[in-house]
């Protein structure tokens, strides 16, 4: 029999209901996976007991012929999810010990369909990141590796480190993830996974810790397009207790998927060229079109002129917004509280937030209060929302001459950890390819393109329309059948 951890979602749902295994034994396999890849530091928290539960319940439900859409299938859950009884500590200090009487309404929906939880992944501290590297509970590594005899540890990507590295290394069939400004589509890319960010209010925010809230949005980290599928419809739909909830109709995205492109228009924008690309992101990108053009696609050049804004806007928006979400964090009421002795009320906030937040929440936080701070708010915020706004004028012209967007996922592939700690606009530089849709708020997808020089994988975007979901993973389909990237690396742990 083939081994259980290689097998993704639609290969466990299917054996699962032919018959070809229990649950039970999915749920021990997985379990076991975890457990001999701690090295990789991708969880958290684990729930073996839960992926258990959930299991033996699918079993009896296959028994009694009531099986569900996700029956059988055991998945990882980002720590920025609110889980019942389950620690969810936004990989920080300041939420250490936080188990919230509450789901959130997107593991509600996973957990429903019949999903066990094998634990909660490590992540970039409060989703800020793009390596993994801010999380109150050490680094994730990457499962992948250079081939040039390099030993480094590499990166993950983030903020969805341990989602990404848990679903490439098999510890899961699937993972969810969040992005804000390319927190899914990144990290899928650096470790030759798909990531997909639905349109902005497909996926309820109820429940997730937030960031920034303009741009925060649920998604699926998977081992290929119909695995994304799949998780979306299971994910996705309207949640009256969050406000910013789309009412509209789920579709059954998987049973639609083709990667006929016939009669579609796919854009190149120009702007994406950035300074010292990469040759071969370039040359990715290249193949990536042609890739396109086979499967039936029109390629046409098209501009997007104010993407050179898209970096300091997202830099100035998503601080303010989390600057105003972190607020509540001040050990009054749950969480970390420092109070030293002698201290009053003013004394117990600055000690409780200086211990519990990490050095690049910090950084944000400050940066957010400064641009809203009196004096500075319409310089720095209200020019931010103004220059956005031009920002999504822009993609609703190029929707006039294409259907989607092609453009690679990062400027590079996964770098050693360590590399780019001490400069945080390189790290951010990291963005430059996701952020423009995420502040249009956009649905986008990374599939796996390729290998670099050294092995490692490399990842092409698909931006869509607000809503066409369906046309995004059309044509992420239509690359992932033309690339031929089978998601996993080898075992080294």
């Amino acid at each position: 029999m083939t081994d259980l951890t290689d097998l993704g979602v639609a290969g466990l749902r299917d054996g699962f209901r032919a018959g070809d295994f229990t649950a039970r034994e999915v749920a021990e396999a997985f379990n076991g996976a975890v457990e001999a890849a701690s090295q990789l530091n991708a969880f958290i928290v684990t729930t073996p007991e839960k992926a258990i539960e959930a299991a033996d319940a699918a079993d009896k439900d296959r028994d009694a012929g009531t099986l569900k859409p996700l029956s059988g299938v055991p998945l990882g859950i980002k720590d920025l999810f609110c889980t019942k009884g389950v620690q969810s500590a936004a990989a920080s200090h300041i939420l250490e010990g936080f188990t919230p009487p509450y789901e959130s309404t997107v593991t509600t929906k996973l957990f429903d369909a019949g999903a066990g939880m094998l634990g909660k992944l490590n992540m970039d501290q409060f989703a800020m990141g793009s390596s993994n590297e801010t999380s109150f509970f050490g680094d994730v590594i990457s499962p992948w590796r250079r081939n040039d005899g390099g030993n480094a540890p590499l990166t993950p990507g983030g903020s969805s480190g341990g989602s990404s590295s848990s679903v490439a290394a098999h510890l899961c069939p699937a993972a969810t993830g969040t992005d804000t400004g390319g927190s899914i589509r990144q990290p899928a890319a650096f470790t030759g996974i798909v990531g997909m960010k639905p349109t902005y209010g497909r996926c309820s925010r109820l429940g997730i810790i937030a960031f920034a809230s303009s741009l925060d949005q649920a998604g699926p980290m998977t081992r290929d397009v119909r695995d994304a599928a799949i998780m979306l419809n299971v994910m996705s739909g309207y949640d009256p207790g969050d406000a910013t909830s789309l009412d509209v109709a789920v579709p059954d995205w998987e049973a639609a998927l083709s990667s006929d492109l016939k009669g579609k228009k796919i854009g190149i924008p120009k702007e994406y060229r950035v300074d010292n690309m990469p040759g071969e992101i370039d040359e990715l990108w290249r193949k990536g079109a042609d890739m396109l053009r086979d499967a039936g696609a029109e390629i046409v050049d098209i501009s997007l002129p104010h993407t050179k804004y898209a970096l300091p806007t997202y830099y100035i928006i998503a601080p303010a917004e989390a600057s105003a979400n972190l607020s509540r964090y001040d050990g009054v009421r749950y969480g970390l509280r420092e109070l030293p002795e002698g201290a009053n009320l003013q004394d117990m906030y600055a000690a409780t937030r200086a211990a519990g937040f990490g050095d690049e929440v910090k950084r944000r936080i400050m940066i957010g209060t400064y641009v809203l701070s009196a004096g500075y708010y319409d310089a720095y915020f209200t020019k931010a929302q103004k220059v956005r706004s031009l920002i999504v004028q822009d993609f609703e012209k190029a929707w006039e001459e294409c259907d989607l967007l092609l453009t690679p996922t990062a400027p590079s592939a996964a770098f050693a950890l360590g590399d780019l700690s001490d400069d945080p606009i390189a790290m951010y530089l990291n963005d430059v390819f996701t952020v423009p849709s995420s502040l249009a708020g956009l649905p986008a997808i990374s599939v796996p393109g390729g290998l670099d020089e050294k092995g490692l994988p490399l990842g092409l975007q698909i931006i869509g329309k607000p809503l066409d979901e369906q046309g995004v993973m059309d044509a992420g389909l239509a690359i992932e059948e033309r690339a031929g990237f089978v998601a996993g690396a080898e075992k080294w742990w």
